[in-house]
């Protein structure tokens, strides 16, 4: 059953900005690896950087900034450690944790193959289902999405993410968790 926002129309994702330490290296990655479309490049004034922008589909874009002097990154706090199969998943408190992209559920093999064949580190297929652990070895009547996770060179962590079922009211079925400790 989809549950429409009565509050603002809202249509997607426009676009999701992350920060790269190398421009040239992110083009190469995101249009030469994954495929994605350059659509708009930006150079911000005073020096301050770029502004690029890949096509992801259905009109949503991944953008990236470069700064000159962006600071380095902090992998364990600004986002994961390792690849979700590698035992760390925790990021910070308003940090990004990863981007899934949406793909078709009959190419999800072939995507870790081609995504291997090119060089790129992914974990095998997590096929998240609704037993105690939350994945399974192999799909099966609960699951729900399957995923490949792979880092980009910058050490953002994406997805490849692929719905195997429409969700419906059974599968709101958690209380939302309170704070452990005080908000700052």
């Amino acid at each position: 059953m989809v549950k429409k926002n009565r509050e603002f129309e809202l249509r997607g994702i426009n676009h999701l900005a992350l920060v790269c330490r190398d421009m040239e290296r992110t083009v190469e990655f995101y249009s030469n690896v994954l495929g994605m479309p350059l659509v708009k490049t930006i150079e911000l004034p005073f020096d301050m950087g770029q502004h690029f922008f890949f096509d992801i589909g259905n009109g949503d874009h991944l953008a990236f900034f470069w700064f000159p002097d962006a600071p380095e990154p902090a992998p364990g706090v600004s986002a994961p450690r390792t690849l979700p199969t590698g035992g760390e998943l925790v990021s910070a408190i308003g940090s990004m944790n990863h981007v899934a992209f949406d793909v078709p559920a009959d190419q999800i093999d072939a995507y870790l193959e081609r995504l291997r064949a090119k060089g790129i580190d992914a974990a095998d297929i997590l096929n998240h289902d609704d037993s105690e652990l939350g994945v399974s070895k192999e799909p099966n009547d609960e699951t729900f999405v399957r995923s490949i996770y792979f880092f980009d060179p910058d050490g953002i962590l994406l997805e490849f993410a692929a719905w195997t079922r429409p969700l419906g009211d059974g599968d709101v079925s958690h209380v939302p968790a309170r704070a452990r400790r005080a908000a700052v």
